[in-house]
């Protein structure tokens, strides 16, 4: 229970900075408000770094449904353990949503456009085409994954992927900061297409939270495209993974 508890925390943590970023950048009359993209990408690096640290020791700081199912694929998590985390990281991100829909609560109705009130919580495409956006959720979160297990491998020897440890690997030192540039890079390199979801619970949870909460003129939720942010890095994860055995193990 401890490790499904700190990936809870961790996703509420993650979800937090992150979407706060968002909302500091986006939302009328925040003291951030226009300070742009180069403020979100590092607003969400920031986010996972701060999240790794304060989880990675108990649970590896997956807080990504995505690195979960890829780390299971390879054999480097038990899938039995598979459905705990995910529940606890979409339900960590819910819950973050909605402790930063309190911290700007008198900006929502100050906010107008129903797009940029969507945005605060869960990701978007800058041009709507389904493939091409599927597309860019998977590199992206290949990326991700492939990165997080070079980042822990150059800090442990592996003879097999069954020898990572990332609760070993991202319980102290640099590895947590590393990741977290990371997520910067791959936001500013690979963001700009559908806004770089890269984890299915850091949009779904978020989006949940938008349909639920009492937002002044928030409009539709855009289910129609949540299945994008959550297939694409599933897909993404599982090859980002399998793509590091195949060429660093």
């Amino acid at each position: 229970m401890s490790s499904y508890l700190a990936e809870f925390t961790g996703t509420l943590i993650l979800i937090l900075l992150g979407d706060g970023a968002v909302a500091t950048v986006l939302l009328k009359k925040s003291k951030g408000e226009g300070s742009g993209w180069i403020v979100i990408t590092v607003g969400w690096g920031l986010a996972v770094a701060i999240a790794v640290y304060s989880v990675g020791r108990i649970s590896g700081a997956h807080i990504n449904p995505a690195v979960t199912i890829g780390l299971a694929s390879i054999g480097a998590f038990p899938w039995s353990e598979v459905a705990g985390y995910v529940v606890a990281q979409v339900a960590g991100a819910l819950t973050g949503a909605i402790l930063v829909w309190l911290a700007y609560l008198p900006h929502w109705k100050e906010t107008d456009g129903e797009a940029a009130k969507l945005s605060v919580f869960c990701t978007g495409p800058a041009i709507r085409n389904y493939p091409s956006n599927l597309i860019t959720e998977i590199i992206g979160t290949a990326m991700l994954v492939f990165g997080v297990l070079a980042i822990a491998a150059n800090a442990q020897e592996l003879a097999k992927p069954g020898d990572l440890d990332l609760s070993a690997v991202f319980g102290t030192g640099l590895q947590p900061l590393l990741v977290g540039l990371l997520v910067v890079a791959i936001g500013i390199s690979l963001g700009g297409p559908t806004g770089y979801a890269i984890n299915p619970a850091r949009d779904l949870g978020p989006r949940i939270a938008h349909a639920l909460l009492p937002i002044s003129g928030k409009g539709s939720s855009d289910w129609n495209y949540s299945w994008v942010p959550i297939l694409g890095p599933i897909l993404g994860g599982v090859g980002g993974a399998w793509l590091f055995v195949a060429i660093g193990l």
